[in-house]
């Protein structure tokens, strides 16, 4: 049995179907059908719904794709949706933004618009809204319109972020607060088929009972496999409700990335020491993916262009396994063995990855080349941690996604680069190495040649970028 809140109803379901999305939920049991089906995987935003849960300081509403979340992650938040916005025969005023704008044409899109500028309001009560522009950029960037154009939609969220007043929300905040906390706090009868263990000790039993048994953390490349492959889950351990396995801790030699941690907490407690690894992070799919997806999913779906993976690898992370026997550590680098092949054991489960703190004369510099700016898996990242004194590269860390069945370094070019300014000519035979280093495939993303010439000219913007007074190099910058 789950229970969560409904707009502003209490829920109590038995998970009967462990697979069943939230959008299915809405729609074919609740006959709310405001939220739309577009793409059904997380690509087009006509689906956004917005979760919210106790955070650090008060409740967090967070805009997610309902078409690739399972109902069962949903225990203990609130589930907000479209038509829970007007409060008392009154538009809610990103409602009425959109109407004064003419924000709408055909209103398919709308209403999961709607719900990512809820999300912005909501966010933007907190404070941590610091650029108008550029947030109201990354919080549209997963919701895809047709026919109105972003323009209208633009000036409606500037118009909504003009002093935002309190809504019924924050009246009703210490309320939903209350009730949310007694629902997390229940114990709930468990079906057979959906787990959600609440400690380590007790996921690690199940994995060991259910080794068949799917994990289940944000679940936006899992739910592709009900949605886009029309499979049916049978058996889901899901990880949300694993404390232990969302933490972050850090000491002066060493960072602790929780597994089921999100891609915007990450965000949110690394960004501001890694630059660089917060402009990925902004190109990591879209809002409503970063609010779900999680490091550990990123790490166990063991895709050669999952984007986080070549960061960590070039940071000299290690991974953590656990299982009822007990924890092992490992590089990450030797963690994967083949094309979606890993050393992950049938009754193991990730727990978290450690990263070394870098020195002080490290740089951390990532390049990842996609056909769309945002919203895109790579066709080539690099990622690289160079320590240089005196214009000398003095240690180096070279991983490249998209190059290999498996995110893998470039020793042969980090050979070629050690102890060596980084001149024109070293550059050029770090690229006969990187060569050497890697066979590239073929398929619909690049071709072999395309994707070799990109890695090679990406040597060419390492140098430029690690010069005295380098140039504008990325669209981010201008």
């Amino acid at each position: 049995m789950i229970q969560f809140l409904l707009n502003n109803t209490p829920v109590s379901y038995q998970m009967e179907r462990p697979d069943l999305t939230v959008l299915d939920y809405l729609r074919e049991y609740r006959y709310l059908r405001g939220t739309k089906e577009g793409c059904a995987s997380g690509d087009c935003g006509a689906c956004t719904a917005v979760l919210v849960e106790q955070g650090e300081h008060g409740l967090e509403y967070r805009n997610f794709n309902s078409c690739i979340t399972f109902l069962g992650s949903l225990h203990g938040r609130q589930l907000i949706t479209v038509e829970h916005l007007k409060h008392n025969d009154r538009l809610h005023p990103v409602q009425q933004a959109m109407v004064d704008q003419h924000g709408s044409q055909c209103g398919f899109c709308t209403p999961g618009f709607v719900m990512s500028l809820f999300s912005l309001y909501k966010t933007s009560q907190t404070g941590r809204i610091t650029n108008h522009e550029e947030n109201i950029k990354e919080y549209l960037s997963g919701n895809l319109c047709r026919c109105t154009g972003y323009f209208p939609i633009v000036r409606a969220a500037e118009q909504s972020l003009t002093d935002p007043e309190p809504d019924q929300f924050n009246h009703a905040s210490a309320k939903i607060s209350d009730i949310l906390a007694n629902i997390s706090d229940q114990p709930d009868s468990e079906p057979a088929n959906f787990h959600a263990p609440t400690s380590v000790r007790e996921l690690s039993r199940l994995k060991n009972d259910c080794p068949n048994a799917r994990l289940l953390a944000g679940g936006t490349d899992l739910a592709l496999e009900v949605t886009q492959q029309h499979r049916n889950l049978h058996e889901i351990i899901y990880l949300g409700r694993v404390p232990e396995l969302r933490a972050f801790n850090r000491t002066e030699t060493r960072i602790e990335i929780g597994a089921t941690l999100t891609l915007d907490r990450l965000d949110i407690e690394l960004g501001d020491d890694f630059p660089e690894l917060r402009a990925l992070l902004k190109r990591f799919g879209s809002r409503q993916i970063r609010n779900l997806g999680t490091v550990g999913g990123n790490i166990a779906n063991a895709s050669p262009i999952a984007d986080i993976t070549p960061v960590l690898i070039a940071m000299n992370a290690t991974c953590v396994l656990e299982s009822i026997e007990g924890q092992r550590e490992m590089p990450l680098e030797t963690y994967f063995l083949g094309y979606r092949q890993t050393e992950l054991k049938a009754n193991e489960f990730i727990r978290c990855v450690h990263l070394p703190v870098p020195a002080e004369n490290a740089r951390l510099k990532i390049c990842k080349i996609s056909k769309r700016m945002d919203d895109d898996i790579s066709a080539v990242c690099l990622a690289a941690l160079i320590h240089m004194e005196d214009g000398i590269t003095t240690g180096i860390r070279m991983t490249l996604g998209g190059m290999a069945a498996i995110p893998k370094r470039a020793i042969r070019c980090e050979a070629a680069l050690l102890d060596q300014s980084l001149e024109p000519e070293v550059i050029e035979q770090a690229k006969l190495a990187l060569v050497r280093d890697f066979q590239p495939i073929t398929d619909v993303r690049a071709s072999a040649a395309y994707r070799i010439e990109v890695a090679k000219n990406l040597l060419d913007r390492l140098r430029i970028e690690l010069s005295e007074n380098p140039p504008v190099t990325r669209i981010g910058q201008l």
